[in-house]
């Protein structure tokens, strides 16, 4: 499985008008902006779905749990601003999730169509600092609703090893019917033996 997930991380206390900070952009010059740009623009080109969350108050061992996650299912991601990530949705078929991005967000993106959702909505499980706002796959827009329900659908994996139980089980059956019958015609001349014997 080959995701790539890019976590995108924005000034917290923006209120979406027009600010003199302009969301920290003054600290990134233009060519690490364009390169950054580019490089999310490719990934949501590229990506099958996408997932949208907020996120506050997060530690650095929290996120640093939360990236190892993404990595164990061979993603990755970047923190960026959210005017960044507008301009890179820019021309990508989940340019209409521009919506989303207000206030402390993060952005996963991933060529498998469940890893970013499965592996996000787990972590929510056992940390209140994330929330799933909502997504995209291939690139229809999707509710908060809707990317839970995404990522609990199984993964290939899962899938993979439930059809392997399901051909394996039959086979048992048949070798257990096979061998039963086999087993009582042995007690069954033993014991007439015995009797004769």
């Amino acid at each position: 499985m080959n995701a790539r997930v890019f976590m995108v991380h924005s000034c917290s206390g923006e209120t979406g008008g027009n600010s003199s900070h302009n969301d920290g952009e003054d600290q990134m010059n233009r060519t690490e902006k364009a390169e950054l740009i580019e490089t999310l623009n490719s990934a949501f080109g590229a990506a099958t779905s996408v997932v949208v969350t907020h996120q506050t108050g997060m530690t650095v061992a929290e996120s640093g749990e939360l990236r190892q996650k993404m990595r164990d299912v061979g993603a990755t991601y970047k923190v960026t601003k959210n005017r960044v990530t507008k301009l890179a949705l820019q021309g990508t078929p989940f340019e209409d999730l521009a919506e989303f991005f207000t206030g402390p967000t993060a952005v996963s993106t991933s060529s498998d169509a469940i890893a970013a959702a499965k592996t996000i909505f787990e972590f929510t499980k056992t940390n209140d600092k994330v929330s799933i706002v909502g997504g995209g796959l291939d690139g229809k827009i999707l509710s908060k609703e809707e990317v839970i329900a995404l990522a609990k659908l199984p993964s290939l994996d899962e899938l993979r090893g439930k059809i392997v139980g399901l051909l394996q089980a039959p086979a048992g059956k048949v070798a257990g019917v096979i061998a039963a019958p086999a087993g009582g015609l042995a007690r069954v001349i033993k014991a007439r033996a015995d009797q004769l014997g």
